[in-house]
């Protein structure tokens, strides 16, 4: 039996498989308003129906300074709702899950598209101002300003109105984006957090930001819908952001009303040198579910059937496995309780949307049931099957 398309349970929801879709931009929103458009509907629309069991929609901003390019999607305006929620209602129709991830990008805003370089935008090219924890820029983008306290302060209130218009546009999960070096993954990290007062100083002051925009996007969306948060669990350089670290902040955070754990790393900082090979970030996952007692998932090069389904656990988590934070009682992992609870997939997916009609195939499984009546012409078994 394969574990991969069994169905899991997700806070509230009944996802039909553990084969999901990462977040990945796509910088086709309309200029300076952020909505969606019907690149939107076709590149969403095309992964629902390829099978997987929850999308998550791409980083979406907050603010109008928190977009990426200004070409990222938004939820900062009433406006933005209706065209996001044609995309919602298409993944749902497929019998998917309809997530959306909501961010704000920091020091690494005001960006031309990754295809055009990621370069700095300017004022006359569509840009804005910046802004951090700190006043350290990020490789040779602009220096950004340092937010006030006050101005800190008023960011959980704007995570928590995108999340309601997330809500009402139909979306039915919710991820925080607190990895990859954006804003929230600056005011975590040492190397980024160099402040003082309430938001700075102790690994708690450098929590403070994320801990508090779990609990207000929470009571913003009631129980209705799942709450995730994407972490970099790692900085991959010494005295950064670490595991441990993750690990006192996941479990603050399930207090708080999470649901599941995005387990990602890098990205705050272009000197990191990251190990990269198939599934390098799993470990990190399976330490993070024993030391937070919570449900998590892999992601990063797992772009094959076979290595996809052997991550996955059936077994429970455990919070014996981690009792403090660096040094004694660090994460340690429980070989009793291996594997993941889900899997992402990124590329994967864009090279091929009908990824999990064609992994489970592989694996012997009978995706009839849950792929399009359309494509049951399509021969999978005589292409993908097993040998």
């Amino acid at each position: 039996m394969t574990k991969l398309f069994t169905p899991i349970k997700l806070g509230p929801l009944n996802v039909k498989n553990r084969l999901w879709v990462a977040p990945m931009c796509q910088y086709s929103a309309t200029a300076q308003n952020g909505q969606a458009t019907d690149w939107h509907l076709m590149h969403y629309g095309g992964l629902a129906a390829g099978g997987a069991g929850l999308i998550v929609v791409e980083a979406t901003a907050v603010a109008p300074e928190g977009r990426i390019t200004p070409w990222d999607l938004g939820l900062w305006d009433d406006a933005q709702i209706a065209p996001l929620a044609r995309v919602a209602a298409f993944i749902k129709s497929q019998g998917a899950i309809a997530a959306i991830q909501l961010g704000h990008a920091g020091r690494k805003g005001a960006t031309s598209q990754m295809w055009a370089g990621s370069t700095s935008l300017g004022a006359g090219q569509g840009g804005y101002g910046t802004v951090s924890a700190s006043g350290m820029a990020f490789a040779d983008l602009p220096r950004p300003r340092v937010l006030t306290d006050d101005e800190t302060a008023a960011l959980p209130g704007a995570f928590a109105a995108a999340a309601i218009r997330a809500e009402q546009a139909g979306f039915e999960a919710i991820e925080l984006h607190a990895a990859h070096g954006y804003l929230l993954h600056q005011f975590l990290s040492p190397l980024t957090n160099q402040r003082g007062g309430v938001y700075g100083g102790p690994l708690e002051n450098r929590c403070k930001l994320v801990l508090d925009t779990v609990q207000a996007v929470r009571e913003g969306i009631g129980p209705r819908a799942a709450l995730l948060m994407r972490v970099s669990a790692t900085d991959w350089v010494q005295g950064g952001w670490d595991v441990d670290q993750t690990a006192y902040l996941a479990r603050q955070a399930v207090k708080r009303g999470l649901d599941h754990l995005d387990v990602s790393s890098g990205g705050l900082v272009p000197e990191a040198k990251v190990p990269v090979g198939p599934a390098y970030q799993a470990p990190l996952a399976v330490q993070l579910r024993q030391a937070a007692d919570v449900s998590v998932n892999a992601v990063g090069v797992i772009d094959t059937a076979a290595l996809a389904d052997s991550l996955i656990t059936s077994g429970e988590p455990s919070s014996a496995a981690a009792s403090g934070v660096g040094g004694p009682g660090s994460v340690t992992v429980d070989d009793a309780v291996p594997g993941v609870d889900s899997v992402m997939a990124g590329r994967v997916f864009l090279r091929d949307p009908h990824t999990p009609i064609k992994w489970a195939t592989e694996l012997g499984e009978e995706p009839a049931s849950w792929s399009p009546s359309a494509y049951a012409m399509a021969g999978w078994a005589r292409y993908y099957g097993p040998n």
